[in-house]
C-alpha cells in the first residue's frame, strides 16, 4: 500500500476538470439548476479516476524502460545516453521521463514527453558533456506513465545508483588513431610535412622505380642483379617520447569549463597513443612541487591503459611547480636521448625566465618541446572598439600580455628549446604537428 501511494500521482487535467467543477458550484449558487450537474460531473471524476488507476495497476509490470550508457565517458566529449523503452498495457500511453543524471552537470531540467503505441517499445538518446574527470552517479530513470484519460499518472522507477567513471578523452585518442592509420590525419588539421633527408634506420633493398631518389641507389645490389636497386629507409623506430604535465596552479585556469590541465592530459593520451602506432616508445611524468609520477617509456600492449589510468588520478596542485626537481629526475632517470613534451602555463616572462636555466638543461641533452597556452579571450578584449578610458586601459594590458607570450616563444628558441604556443582548444592538433615534424625530420 506505501508503494502504491508513492507511485500514485494526480495529473495537471484532474486539476483543470476539478477546478472547473469547483467554479460550477460557485455558479450554481446563483443559477441552482447547474448544483445536480455539478453532482453528477463529481461522480463522473470519481469513475474516471478510479477506472484510470484500474487501467494502470491492474498490471505490475505494465512498463519496463533500462538507461543504457558506457561504463566510461570520455572527459571533455559529448558521450551517448540512451534510454529503452516497452510498452506492456494493451492501450496508448503518454509518458513524461525525467532522468537523474549526475550532480556535475548541472541539468535539472532533463524532461522528455513521448506518446507510446500499445504493446510497443522505443528508444531516445541524448548527450552528455563531462567537464572534469572521476566518478559520476546517476539517481534512478523515473517513468511517469498516463492512460488515454491522463487523470492519474504512476510512476516507474528504473536504474537506480548507476555509477560511471569519467576518463581522459578516449575518443579523441580513437579518433586520430583511425587517422593516422588511414593516413588521413590532415583532415583533422594535421599539416603534411616535408620529410628532410634521411632517417638512417635501413629497411630494405628494392627495384628502382620511376621517382625514387638516385642517391639511395644501391650499386652493389645493382651489380648482383643486373637490375637498377636502391636502398629503401623508414622512420626510426623505439625512440622515447615523454608526456610531461605540470600540475601546479598555472594548469588550473578554466577555458571552456575545463582545466588546462584536462586539456593536457587529453592531448598526452593522444600522443602517446600515436607515439606507440608509430613504434615508439611512450611515457609520462606528472610533476608540481614534487615529481607524482614516473612512467618509463614502453611500446608494450600494455602501456596506454597503464597511461589511460595514471592520467585518470590526475588532478592540479596549489604550489608552484619546480623545475629543478624535474630536471634531477630526468637527468636520474632517462640516460637515452629522448623527446619530452612539456606542457606547462606562463603568463609572463619573467616566470618563464626562472625556470629557463633548468629548461635549458633539459634541453642539452633530450629533444625539448615547451608547450604553453594562449589566452583567447584576451584576442576578444584586444579585438573590441573601447568605448570608455577604462576599456583602453583594459585593451592596453591585454596587448601587452599577447605581446609577452610572443616574446615567452622567442626567447625559449633562442636558447635551444622548441616552443609551442596554442589555444587551448587546438593544443591536440598543434602538439601533434609538431610531434609529426619532428619525426619526419629526424630530429632525434
Amino acid at each position: 500500500m506505501i508503494d502504491f501511494f508513492k507511485s500514485v500521482y494526480l495529473n495537471k487535467r484532474f486539476f483543470y476538470v476539478a477546478g472547473a467543477l469547483v467554479f460550477g458550484f460557485f455558479i450554481s449558487y446563483f443559477f441552482p439548476f447547474l448544483f445536480l450537474s455539478m453532482k453528477a460531473g463529481v461522480v463522473l471524476l470519481g469513475t474516471f479516476t478510479l477506472l484510470d488507476i484500474g487501467m494502470l495497476y491492474r498490471s505490475k509490470t505494465g512498463f519496463f524502460a533500462r538507461r543504457v550508457l558506457t561504463q566510461r565517458f570520455s572527459n571533455g566529449d559529448y558521450n551517448n545516453v540512451r534510454i529503452e523503452m516497452e510498452n506492456r498495457y494493451s492501450f496508448a500511453t503518454t509518458l513524461e521521463i525525467i532522468d537523474e543524471v549526475p550532480v556535475q552537470f548541472q541539468q535539472r531540467n532533463l524532461l522528455f514527453d513521448l506518446n507510446l503505441n500499445a504493446r510497443s517499445d522505443k528508444t531516445i538518446e541524448y548527450l552528455l558533456r563531462p567537464t572534469e574527470r572521476g566518478e559520476y552517479w546517476f539517481g534512478a530513470l523515473n517513468i511517469y506513465v498516463l492512460s488515454p484519460f491522463q487523470l492519474i499518472k504512476r510512476r516507474y522507477r528504473f536504474d537506480e545508483e548507476r555509477q560511471v567513471s569519467v576518463y581522459p578523452s578516449y575518443i579523441q585518442m580513437k579518433k586520430y588513431e583511425l587517422m593516422a592509420i588511414s593516413n588521413r590525419l590532415n583532415e583533422m588539421g594535421i599539416k603534411k610535412i616535408r620529410r628532410l633527408g634521411h632517417t638512417t634506420e635501413f629497411e630494405q633493398i628494392k627495384p628502382y622505380v620511376r621517382g625514387d631518389d638516385y642517391r639511395t641507389v644501391n650499386w652493389n645490389a645493382t651489380a648482383r642483379t643486373n637490375q637498377l636497386m636502391v636502398n629503401q629507409f623508414t622512420d626510426e623506430k623505439a625512440q622515447n617520447v615523454y608526456s610531461v604535465i605540470d600540475k601546479s596552479r598555472n594548469m588550473k585556469m578554466p577555458f571552456h569549463e575545463m582545466m588546462l590541465l584536462d586539456y593536457a592530459i587529453n592531448t598526452s593520451l593522444v600522443i602517446s597513443n600515436i607515439a606507440i602506432h608509430k613504434h615508439d616508445k611512450a611515457g609520462l611524468i606528472t610533476f608540481a612541487e614534487k615529481i607524482h609520477q614516473g612512467l618509463p617509456a614502453d611500446n608494450k600492449a600494455t602501456q596506454m591503459n597503464v597511461i589511460l589510468e595514471t592520467l585518470f588520478n590526475q588532478t592540479t596542485r596549489f604550489p608552484e611547480s619546480d623545475f629543478e626537481r624535474l630536471y634531477v629526475f630526468i637527468k636520474r632517470k632517462i640516460t637515452q636521448r629522448s623527446l619530452i613534451m612539456i606542457y606547462t602555463n606562463f603568463e609572463s616572462v619573467s616566470s618563464m625566465r626562472r625556470q629557463l636555466p633548468f629548461l635549458r638543461k633539459i634541453a642539452s641533452n633530450h629533444l625539448l618541446v615547451v608547450i604553453f597556452f594562449e589566452n583567447t579571450e584576451l584576442k576578444h578584449l584586444i579585438t573590441s572598439q573601447p568605448r570608455n578610458s577604462e576599456e583602453v586601459y583594459m585593451k592596453a594590458i591585454g596587448e601587452n600580455f599577447v605581446s609577452e607570450k610572443r616574446q615567452i616563444v622567442m626567447e625559449l628558441e633562442r636558447n635551444g628549446v622548441n616552443a609551442v604556443l596554442s589555444a587551448p582548444e587546438n593544443l591536440t592538433v598543434n602538439a601533434l604537428n609538431k610531434y609529426l615534424e619532428i619525426k619526419s625530420r629526424g630530429l632525434i
